[in-house]
């Protein structure tokens, strides 16, 4: 078991919260930007990280513990973002630190195959039933690159349909009418992508079936693979309407497409079994990602044997990757995977995560702000929006300027919130019903004041 160390405990104790009496004093944070934009596009190495649409520069992170991120100004947050979701067990879970020390102690990475890499995948095709093989990658972006990589391979066909507003990782043929940093830096398209490698990507309203069966009229043989969220998560938070996913599988049953689940944020964080748990569909392939490794660079995409089994070395289709199986991060997910098969945290995280929606409906309601929330298991957004979100075009409503100031509110509280009305809110398990008290609270000070 790793315990704090006296160094993290005297730093826990000189910790400031913010309380919202004053602007929170970011000097080092700014200094550190400063130095960051003369050697790294923008000062940072991912777009969302830089605060731009709530009009801030980014909080430089120094440590993180529980539920909780301490910036190098020495500021206390209850954190929100967890890594963009990988922190499911909250930072520095014992068992995940005790399992990356014991793998760092036998070296960093082999280039060769070691035991984890067995087990976590044996650990996935067990917790995920649609999974039957499994190829470990290093990132999201590359599980779904490589998956529909394999489906045009096994189809024999080269196009793709995809959702307004979901996020796949930044290869090249999902960068059309994407969801995440796109969305929120207002984003249709990336330059620097031949005209050639989106053309066969066809990208369709999310929740709106009738456009899915038009598109397939349309394009008859010509269709590889539907790549979907199951739950929108890079738009903000958005639910599927009932029968979308199962008109999804059964659009791609009748016309020999292969259905890709893009669970890189909903797998192991809504369901043991991810959300085709939750809604009961088994796609062809699933793309996994974040909560697989606790916060170590890890990726995975798997499914049925006949498709995986075209993966080389054992097909033709060709996908490697130096790091891919890396000792430590496997050993890591593996650690990961156990807690969460055995000790079932996802009642506990539901009941949070519905506490948390519940009480920020009804504390928006008696403030009048016209805003909603959409949640699922240990995830959440609040779209500042009269009416329900739905799909791209409704989030692209959301009042921003509003989100922006209510962010900066939330931050002079201690909450740290996704810096952008376009992504979701995550709960960990180190959570706590107090702490979900005092996000309420900070949300209805932060609105009032910026009503």
């Amino acid at each position: 078991m790793v315990e704090a160390t006296a160094e993290t405990k005297s730093k826990d104790k000189q910790a400031k919260q913010s309380n919202g009496a004053g602007t929170p004093n970011h000097s080092r944070s700014a200094k550190l930007f400063e130095r960051a934009k003369k050697v790294i596009p923008g000062g940072v190495n991912s777009p969302a990280r830089a605060c731009l649409s709530v009009e801030s520069e980014p909080i430089f992170i120094e440590r993180a513990d529980g539920p909780y991120l301490y910036d190098v100004d020495h500021i206390e947050y209850v954190d929100y973002v967890l890594s963009w979701g990988p922190m499911l067990l909250g930072h520095r879970h014992p068992r995940l630190l005790e399992a990356a020390e014991q793998a760092i102690d036998n070296g960093t990475s082999y280039g060769a195959p070691c035991r984890a890499e067995v087990e976590i995948a044996e650990l996935v095709c067990e917790m995920i039933p649609s999974v039957e093989m499994v190829r470990m990658v290093n990132s999201g972006t590359e599980a779904c690159m490589s998956a529909v990589r394999v489906a045009r391979a096994f189809t024999k066909r080269d196009t793709i349909i995809k959702f307004d507003g979901c996020y796949h990782g930044h290869a090249d043929s999902f960068l059309v009418k994407a969801g995440s940093g796109l969305a929120t830096l207002g984003i249709a398209s990336s330059p620097g992508v031949p005209e050639a490698f989106t053309k066969e990507t066809i990208s369709l309203p999310y929740n709106d079936i009738d456009a899915v069966t038009k598109a397939f009229q349309e394009h008859k043989d010509k269709i590889a693979a539907v790549i979907v969220e199951p739950i929108v998560a890079n738009s903000g938070l958005i639910l599927p309407r009932d029968g979308f996913l199962e008109g999804l599988a059964e659009a791609c049953k009748k016309h020999g497409a292969l259905l890709i689940f893009d669970e890189v944020v909903t797998g192991f964080r809504v369901a043991k079994g991810g959300a085709q748990a939750l809604f009961k569909i088994q796609p062809d392939l699933t793309c996994l990602g974040k909560a697989l490794g606790g916060g170590f660079p890890i990726g995975a995409y798997g499914g049925r044997k006949d498709v995986m089994s075209l993966v080389a070395p054992l097909g033709s289709v060709y996908q490697a990757g130096t790091l891919s199986g890396n000792p430590v991060a496997t050993a890591a997910g593996v650690a990961q995977l156990r807690v969460l098969k055995t000790e079932k945290p996802y009642g506990e995280l539901k009941e949070l995560t519905d506490k948390l929606a519940e009480g920020l409906r009804t504390m928006l309601k008696d403030v009048s702000c016209p805003a909603t929330v959409a949640s699922a298991c240990g995830m959440l957004t609040v779209f500042f929006a009269a009416k329900e979100v739905t799909d791209f075009a409704s989030a692209q409503k959301c009042d921003t300027q509003m989100f922006g100031k209510v962010w900066r509110g939330l931050l002079k509280e201690g909450i740290y919130w996704p810096p952008s009305q376009f992504e979701a809110a995550f709960l960990s398990t180190m959570h706590t019903k107090k702490l979900v008290d005092k996000t309420i609270s900070a949300f209805e000070k932060a609105i009032k004041s910026a009503q």
